[in-house]
């Protein structure tokens, strides 16, 4: 909004949840506004409990954390020491190598496949030859929205070196049906990690939390910024999980949602990606077309964003959003593409 001059936008670069939280959570949260002088408990013992039970699993085996980034930042001052490495792929989800480089740790990279896809293989090869401390996967995948079924990424985790320790990046997993997600594994070796911004729509809120070993976990527990997560969002989040049935109604809107945009996409003639998250991407058939789409977008109010690395750098990305959000960015597409043709 600072850089365009406009006072509002359509706001679909985020990955927010158009939705917005469970009206339950907004009615705790907005109750416990007076208490806000109170820190918030710092073991989130109420909401592992739930989170606990939710996962079947002991509370012992999660962690609470100011969103999945915080967690990553955990992951690898815990297991990458100054000088260690870690793996991921070229382009995905960019965080986990800031914290890496932060950290002073080392990258390793693998590229995606030529259809936009994570390629497994490239990691396990590269994970065995040079034996990093943490390899980070995201599935679905942020930002080309893939997903790599239940038994590949079973046969995917077994393949790697047992030393290698691999952070399950989550975040989309609510999007997913859970007989399609990786089964429990409570190992040493993984970290899984979920959050409440996406389908519970509290990304403003920042809090989301880890599976994993007791090790694992205590270790957490004693780097982990104690009174990080911010109390609302504690309430707010045990208060979301007590409405699962605003929570299946988000996943149905956003359903409905990644379908507009793929007739729109058949309508205007821009090849879509399939998603298995709450955003869709739009090939613009180039890097330079896809950035002036982006930019001519941002002229007329619509905020999106594009990847940066090939071969999805050709494409813009775009969150799910609201039918009246979807109707705007619509037409916008529309007079976008009659001055900038695809």
């Amino acid at each position: 909004m600072r850089d365009s001059g406009l006072s509002e936008l359509v706001r679909l670069g985020a990955n927010e949840s158009a939705f917005g939280p469970s009206p339950k959570a907004v009615e705790v949260m907005a109750a416990a506004l007076p208490h806000l002088w109170w820190y918030g408990d710092p073991e989130s013992y109420e909401l592992r409990e739930a989170l606990a039970a939710k996962h079947d699993c002991s509370i012992e085996q999660i962690v609470v954390g100011s969103g999945i980034d915080d967690l990553m930042g955990l992951a690898v001052r815990a297991f990458v020491p100054p000088g260690g490495r870690a793996l991921t792929t070229a382009g995905s989800y960019p965080t986990f190598n800031y914290h890496v480089t932060g950290y002073g740790g080392a990258l390793s990279f693998a590229p995606y496949r030529d259809d936009g896809t994570v390629d497994l293989d490239a990691l396990v090869e590269i994970a065995r030859r040079e034996r990093p401390q943490v390899l980070y996967l995201a599935n679905p995948d942020n930002p080309s929205g893939s997903f790599a079924a239940r038994a590949r990424v079973q046969a995917f985790y077994e393949a790697l070196p047992h030393d290698t320790l691999l952070f399950l990046d989550e975040a989309y997993g609510d999007f997913v049906d859970p007989g399609d997600i990786l089964p429990a594994h409570l190992e040493d070796r993984l970290v899984r990690t979920r959050t409440f911004s996406k389908a519970y729509g509290m990304a403003g809120a920042r809090i989301g939390y880890a599976i994993s070993s007791e090790r694992n976990v205590q270790t957490f527990q004693k780097i982990r910024l104690h009174y990080g997560v911010n109390r609302n969002a504690q309430v707010g989040a045990l208060a979301s999980l007590a409405d699962p049935a605003f929570h299946a109604s988000v996943v149905r809107e956003t359903a409905v949602a990644r379908e507009a945009y793929y007739a729109l996409g058949t309508e205007l003639g821009v090849p879509t990606l399939p998603s298995l998250t709450n955003f869709v991407l739009f090939d613009c058939g180039s890097v330079a077309r896809a950035n002036r789409v982006m930019a001519e977008l941002l002229k007329r109010g619509v905020w999106i964003r594009k990847p940066a690395v090939a071969p999805l750098d050709r494409y813009v990305r775009v969150s799910a959003g609201t039918a009246p959000m979807r109707a705007a960015f619509a037409q916008a597409l529309r007079d976008v593409l009659a001055q900038v043709p695809v």
